[in-house]
């Protein structure tokens, strides 16, 4: 099975001296080609820092990121941002949409900013929303949409340039359970049948027996949940689920 992403001792250190802080400690780790990967942990462990690695929005200090092979630590301003539009899937907690756009022309928005607006595009985004139950919703705006209708659209809206990685950060935590458990399925679905890879930040232990992998991380340093803990975990979510 290919590696998508590879972490290779990645550290990220704020400060120095007395006032050093490592919000990540030599972070080795790897994501393979249809696997998602849940990461949780405490407030403060370095769950967002490690997404926002991933994501190319911030350097590590120490250490190497490879996305598909290619070592991604050392890249311009401008080739991040590219590497971005082009590689990378992001879900937010809050779905994060524009406002003032159609649930359709989210979508589109992202082809515009790749420069890549055409019909093919059009066609890709009618095809997502279609696939996500939202064809009914396509000239709607966020205001007139539910939580998990928002979503949704942000689940489209990320697989539209094609990624590689969906990095999804609290994509449940402002719904409730069983609209959270969709999401997460459509997103571990969209990583299967697409051969992509996904991590996902999170505080929702109801969603994590879906999950190929759960990593723990705690100051900084990163730990994996044996097949004995997920065995307890998916026993747990289907009792409270039946009660």
């Amino acid at each position: 099975m290919r590696e998508k992403l590879i972490f290779e001792e990645v550290s990220k250190i704020y400060g120095e001296g007395d006032t050093e802080v490592k919000a990540l400690d030599r972070v080795s780790f790897h994501i393979n080609e249809g696997e998602f990967v849940a990461i949780v942990g405490p407030s403060g462990s370095g769950k967002s820092t490690l997404l926002s690695i991933a994501g190319v929005l911030l350097s590590p200090s120490k250490g190497r990121l490879l996305l598909d092979n290619k070592d991604i630590t050392t890249l311009s301003s401008k080739e991040m941002t590219n590497l971005r539009l082009e590689k990378i899937g992001f879900v937010f907690q809050s779905s994060n949409l524009v406002p003032f756009l159609t649930v359709r022309d989210q979508l589109l928005l992202v082809a515009e900013l790749a420069q890549k607006r055409s019909k093919v595009a059009d066609y890709k985004a009618d095809t997502l929303l279609e696939r996500l139950g939202l064809s009914h919703r396509r000239n709607h705006y966020p205001e007139n949409l539910s939580g998990g209708e928002r979503q949704r659209v942000a689940i489209a809206r990320a697989w539209m340039n094609d990624p590689e990685i969906i990095l999804a950060d609290e994509p449940t935590a402002s719904l409730d359970s069983k609209r959270g458990r969709d999401v997460v399925e459509m997103l571990a679905e969209g990583v299967k049948s697409r051969g992509k890879a996904a991590i996902m930040v999170t505080h929702d232990e109801r969603v994590l027996d879906l999950c190929d992998r759960v990593l723990t991380i705690k100051d900084g340093r990163l730990l994996e949940m044996n097949s004995t803990q997920k065995t307890n975990l998916k026993a747990s979510y289907s009792n409270n689920f039946i009660s």
